[in-house]
Order: C-alpha cells, then structure tokens, then sequence
C-alpha cells in the first residue's frame, strides 16, 4: 500500500479503483520528472494504454468524461449548461453499455459533469456498484450532498466529488445564488468527516482570479479537508457567453505563476486546466487523454469543445473515437510548440476552424450554437496577446520541464503512428 502525503499528513492509498488512488495518480502525472516516471506510473497504465492503442488501432483515452444529464438545480451566471436541452438525459442502461465499452478498451477513470450530475444521485450509485474496477469522480455544486450521500460514498469508495467553489462566499453566491457557499462547505465537512478524498473545482474569471490563487483561500480550502483541486479557466462558449468575465493574458499569468508557486510550496497538486499544458504535455482532448459524451449523447473531444460527428447512440464509442473528426483533432496535436498555449479553444483559435472542417463536425451548444469561426473570432484577439505573455513564461519555467517537453511530444509522435497512424496506413493499403 503506498503512501501520500495530504495537507502535511501521510496517508495510506488503497490500491485502485479507490478513489484516493484515482488522486495519487493524478499527483504522479503531473509532477513526473521524466518519460521514464511518466512511463511507469500507475502500475504502466500508459504502456497498457499504448498496447490498447496499438490492438484497436487508435489512441485510447485514459479518462471518459460523461454528462449524465444536462438539467441542473443551479442558474449559474456565465454557465453554458444554462443553454442545454432539460429533457437530455443519458439512461442508466446507456451509460452502463458506455461503461461496458470503454472497460473493454482498457478505459478505468469516469468523471461525471453536467448540468449537475448528483441529480442522477441514484443512477450513479448504482453504476458504481455495477462497476467495481472502476473509479468515478463528479464534478457538483455540492447542495445535494447530504448525511444519507456521503456514507453512500464511504461505502462504495470507487466515487470521489469535486466540489464547484467561486472563491469567497460573496463571489460564490453572486455567480451560484444565494447559500450555495454554505451549502458547499457543509458538504466539505461530512465528506471530510468520513475520510473522503474529495476536491475542490473552482473557474477563475476576470472578476475572482486573485482570489482563487491566494494563499489565503487554497489554504481555507486544504483545512476543509480538500485532497487536491481543480481550477478552470472561463472560456467564452456559446454565442450568448459573457466576454467581460474572459481573463486577459496578465491575468491568466498572475493564476499560473501564483498556482504553481503555491503547489511547490506546499507539495499539492491542483490541476489549473489551461495552465498546465507544460505538465499534460499539450491539449489531451478528442481521446489523446479523454473524451466527452454530452446528456444528449455527442461525443466531443472535451467539455469545452461543443463539435462533434458522432452521436453514442448511433455509434460505438471505438468507431467515435476512430471518426473523421478526432482523427482529424489528434493528427493537429500540439497546436502549438509552447505548451503553454494548447488550447485550440483559445490559444491557436484558427486550429479549431481547420480540425472542425476537415472532420465534417457541427455545433453541439444546442440552444446557443455557434460556428467554429464564430467561436475564433471571439477568441484570436486575445491569443494574440496571450502568445508572447506565454513565451516568457515557459523561458521563466525550471530547465527539467523546457527539457523533457520535447521528449514526451517525441513520445506523442510515437504513440499516434502507433494508433491512428498505424489504422490509416492499413486503411489506404
């Protein structure tokens, strides 16, 4: 059993498919010194997913992202799950065949967005108990945890929660609604009462980025009990979003430095989402690193990434990971050669218009659509001004991470001849 060192105390991990040890793998994964760590990890779950790659003849995702439902309890401000259709929902038995398939592609991590997916509590309890080899994490607004959940979750411990926080209970209340941020913390504090390893996930924006990077507020939320977090940048999605809450280069800057500080400091992982592309080694997205399934059953290449050709209810979830479209997104991979501007979201905006029409995808935003040119035009003006912020950046970062970019983009390279490569050839052949 393998040892972890939590807010200044060790602590035992289970062996997988606990839930701490989904959040000792992610600590391995981005604190890896080099290709061999990175290779090794996780008992070589990268080699096994390069083997299943190379058996399938495509890049297999080590994560699936599912939206069990697309309603919500919530009206968050700047939110696109606002937009979505109230009626989507993803049955029990789809999602269990999901499961099925990507278990059978060697696929053991599920994350759960939404909407809000403990809205579906039941359903995902019972998955968790279908699926015992595998682990599953929620992201939620935490106001349906209650006493009767989290010793659900105590007893079933392949299910984790990552719990949505603003920053204070002002900035929290004034996006979430009001009570929300009490609400959240008392979730934090019967998980934590259970010995839970949950997280917190905040999306820092042009009005509360500084608070979510103080030292003041990732310290309140390691004392209420907080394994790790999640930090998401506010990207402009959907052709009603909120451009003022967009972060300027300076801004999104002031989080990367102040985050990566603060986890050097106190050896704690947060995963800062669009920040740390030199330590997920570029975008991951379209099944290089995991792929989303909406409530309505589109398979996109990430939860941002509203485009799609594919549709699980009219396909496998192999044949979506092999369609034009992600063929098309992983073959683009990287966007760019500084890690530091992976996105084609908002980093190399002209990329996704290209990858968008090459793979023949639409839009998936259901009541807010935009075209990919639609969302670039939005997004170029600042990744422009993003780029040299970002170039300075990454020459400011330690030598091991500038050196070991290129070896693990090399790696990459190797993987995708080995999958999507390897299929081509045999289909032109």
């Amino acid at each position: 059993m393998k040892n972890f060192t939590v807010n200044g105390v060790k602590t035992k991990i289970p062996p997988f498919p606990h839930h701490k040890a989904f959040i000792y793998r992610c600590k391995q994964f981005f604190t890896a010194k080099g290709l061999l760590t990175h290779m090794t990890m996780g008992r070589f779950i990268t080699i096994k997913e390069l083997l299943c790659g190379w058996r399938y003849k495509c890049s297999i995702p080590r994560v699936l992202l599912i939206d069990p439902t697309s309603s919500c309890n919530l009206h968050c401000k700047g939110c696109w799950a606002s937009d979505y259709e109230k009626s989507n929902l993803l049955s029990y038995e789809k999602m269990d065949d999901i499961l099925n398939q990507s278990e059978k592609l060697g696929i053991r991590d599920c994350l759960m967005t939404g909407g809000e997916p403990l809205m579906c509590k039941n359903v995902i309890i019972k998955l968790c108990e279908k699926h015992r080899k595998s682990t599953f994490g929620v992201f939620t607004n935490a106001t349906l945890i209650d006493e009767v959940f989290a010793d659900e979750m105590k007893r079933l411990e392949n299910l984790n929660v990552f719990i949505s926080i603003e920053g204070t209970k002002e900035e929290t209340d004034s996006r979430r609604g009001e009570g929300v941020y009490e609400k959240a913390l008392n979730a934090m504090k019967l998980l934590k009462s259970r010995d839970i390893g949950f997280a917190f996930s905040a999306c820092y924006h042009s009005k509360n980025y500084k608070t979510i990077a103080s030292d003041e507020f990732l310290d309140f939320m390691r004392e209420k009990g907080c394994w790790f977090g999640w930090l998401f940048q506010y990207v402009p999605v959907g052709s009603d979003a909120d451009l003022s809450m967009v972060c300027t280069p300076q801004q999104r800057a002031y989080v990367q430095e102040k985050i990566s500080d603060y986890c050097n400091r106190h050896d704690y992982t947060i995963i800062d989402f669009w920040n740390n592309g030199h330590l997920a080694f570029g975008c991951i997205g379209a099944g290089n690193g995991f792929v989303h399934i909406n409530a309505r059953g589109d398979v996109e290449p990430c939860a941002f990434c509203h485009y799609s050709d594919s549709n699980i209810n009219e396909t496998t979830l192999l044949d979506a990971l092999r369609s034009p479209f992600f063929t098309a997104f992983r073959k683009a991979q990287p966007f760019s050669d500084n890690p530091l501007r992976a996105c084609p979201l908002i980093d190399v905006p002209d990329a996704i218009t290209k990858v968008v029409k090459e793979g023949f995808a639409h839009s998936t935003h259901m009541l807010s659509p935009e075209s990919a040119e639609q969302l670039a035009d939005k997004s170029r003006a600042r990744s422009e001004a993003w780029k040299p912020v970002a170039e300075e950046l990454f020459r400011k970062m330690p030598v091991k991470n500038q050196r070991n970019f290129p070896k693990f983009l090399t790696y990459h390279r190797f993987k995708k001849k080995c999958t999507d490569g390897r299929r081509i050839k045999k289909e032109n052949d």
